[in-house]
């Protein structure tokens, strides 16, 4: 029995032609200008042909993209462009990083697993370091400091006498000045550490788009110069991890946690405190893999030839959990991530349907390898085209452009030759400006998306296809901080509006415009809508009735 077969939809035969689905990262549906809000680029931008999508879609919703609707722990918790694409991809919902890793730590698993303990005992047996290295901050996106702080007091009791933390700054998930305020939570438990008998400190650090973090391979030279600081201890030197902050900010004034330059902490007598040496084990707490798969391989690929990395040590070297099932990144990892099968582009190749997935650098990933349920390979090479553009290397906010319109052009083209039956594209500019925090240069690139959703809206209905536009998740839409409790946009010193680089909990647009849905409607059964219902739209769309175990289509036949 074929576990992927699909039968026809028994309602609706499939819309005529091809199928598209446009993801408008981190465009979301915050206030408007209306209510007082002057912080949203959304908004703000002129987008003529998102109105005319308003105009003329045949269904239109608000979906749900954060906290439990994406298999994150609360509806405190901001969706985000991984948890969001494997919703969208698999259907239904499955308890992401972060609640993967509360759990294992609440109930101890993770501190009697295998890799735990390997690693601890390598550094007690022969008396040597145990390295911590992560984003520092409670985001809830990539790491959350109260896991490193569980890792810190277990290495405590069980006898670890040294350990050193490299911490890099965050300010893009949370305030974008906040870095003080984890040092100073992590300090007390540093602090129980040493009185433990453990030798306890920060050995080096900077910020997460200046060093280490890079993701799909965008800019190698971040994760040199992590490398640098972590391992070789080599940078600009302080005495103690106040110093360094307090010194970086006074020379960089309204510098932002995400840029701050790499700093490394040395010892009375200059020596760096947290070199990484043979015989010590490392291990990298970031939950979320995009922007942990390269540090991750410059540790562990013995073929490693993307930049010098000198001396090797000699370490064990774990994950939080594994980033790439698939090339199995790293091969430790103290946590298993969600194992999602049965994805969408899985029961699609099952049943002869074409596809092709395109998106720059930035969020190539996140249409491909997130979508298909954390899977870097694809499920038919004859039926999948996958198609990066390469994104540039220049800071967002000053080309907001991105590589927007190339993206387009690939969709525009694909459709021009009916090429795929079904094309998903993702537009990055929304979010990775958003995360800049410069307002006018958010709104520059709302106005290109709108542009390229124009040219392919154009496009579309002169071929006879169908129009699925979304987001995965707010951004653009607030780019100013606002006190929860009062409503009131937050100011500075200065009495300048409080700039927001984090995603928001906004809902997100959904609009299906275009060829044979004119007797549809958005779905009553659907209480209330989210990414996880996207999955079985598509197949409703294409002609299939979805699998049961998916979540039910936004749409329906209305007559």
């Amino acid at each position: 029995m074929n576990d992927f077969a699909l039968e026809p939809n028994p309602v609706f035969a499939g819309v005529p032609g091809q199928l598209v689905l446009l993801i408008l990262d981190g465009v979301g549906l915050y206030r408007g200008r209306a209510e007082g809000y002057e912080g949203n680029a959304v908004d703000l931008a002129s987008t003529p042909n998102l109105d005319r999508l308003s105009d003329e879609a045949q269904v239109f919703l608000k979906l749900k993209a954060h906290g439990t609707a994406v298999g994150l722990p609360s509806d405190d918790d901001m969706g985000n462009s991984e948890v969001g694409h494997n919703a969208m991809g698999a259907g239904r919902i499955f308890v992401q990083g972060a609640q993967l890793v509360n759990r294992a730590i609440a109930d101890g698993s993770m501190f009697r697993g295998g890799a735990w303990r390997e690693l601890v005992e390598r550094v007690v047996d022969r008396g040597s370091t145990f390295h911590l290295i992560g984003l520092l901050s409670d985001g809830y996106v990539h790491s959350h400091i109260d896991h490193l702080l569980a890792m810190i007091r277990h290495l405590a009791e069980d006898g670890v006498r040294r350990i050193r933390i490299h911490a890099l700054a965050d300010g893009r998930d949370v305030d974008p000045v906040s870095f003080e305020t984890y040092l100073h939570r992590l300090e007390p438990v540093l602090a129980a550490a040493r009185a433990a008998g453990a030798d306890a400190a920060v050995a080096s650090g900077g910020g997460r788009m200046q060093i280490t973090m890079d993701r799909y391979e965008a800019d190698w030279e971040m994760v040199r110069r992590g490398w640098l600081t972590h391992v070789e201890g080599q940078g600009r030197f302080f005495s103690d991890v106040d110093e360094a902050v307090r010194v970086l900010r006074s020379e960089n004034p309204g510098i932002v946690d995400q840029n701050l330059p790499p700093f490394v902490i040395v010892d009375a007598e200059g020596t760096p405190l947290g070199r990484i040496r043979d015989g010590d084990s490392v291990v990298f707490f970031n939950y979320r893999g995009d922007r942990a798969i390269e540090i991750s391989r410059a540790f562990t690929d013995p073929d490693f030839s993307k930049f010098d990395r000198g001396r090797v040590p000699d370490v064990l070297y774990a994950g939080m959990m594994q980033y790439d099932g698939d090339l199995g990144i790293p091969k430790r990892f103290l946590v298993s991530p969600p194992s999602i099968s049965h994805t969408v582009s899985e029961y699609l190749v099952h049943n002869g349907v074409s596809q092709l997935a395109t998106a720059e650098t930035q969020k190539f990933g996140h249409v491909t390898y997130f979508w298909n349920g954390n899977n870097s390979e694809k499920f038919d090479e004859t039926l999948e085209e996958w198609v990066e553009i390469p994104s540039d290397h220049l800071p967002f906010d000053q080309q907001p452009q991105m590589r927007a319109r190339e993206v387009c052009d690939v969709v525009v083209g694909d459709l021009r030759t009916d090429g795929h039956r079904f094309i998903r594209a993702n537009f990055a500019n929304g979010d990775m400006v958003g995360h800049t925090g410069s307002l006018t240069a958010a709104v520059a690139a709302v106005e290109v998306v709108d542009e390229c959703v124009g040219k392919i809206l154009d496009t579309v209905v002169g071929a006879g296809a169908t129009l699925l536009v979304t987001a995965d998740h707010g951004n653009s839409d607030m780019m100013w901080e606002v006190d929860k409790r009062t409503d009131e946009v937050k100011l500075d010193a200065q009495g300048l509006p409080m700039i927001k680089t984090s995603h928001t909990l906004s809902p997100v647009p959904l609009w299906l415009v275009g060829a044979g849905v004119d007797d549809l409607i958005a779905n009553p059964a659907v209480a209330e809508p989210g990414l996880g219902n996207i999955a079985a739209t598509l197949l409703f769309l294409l002609g299939f009735k979805p699998p049961a175990e998916y979540l039910p289509a936004l749409v329906a036949l209305g007559k």
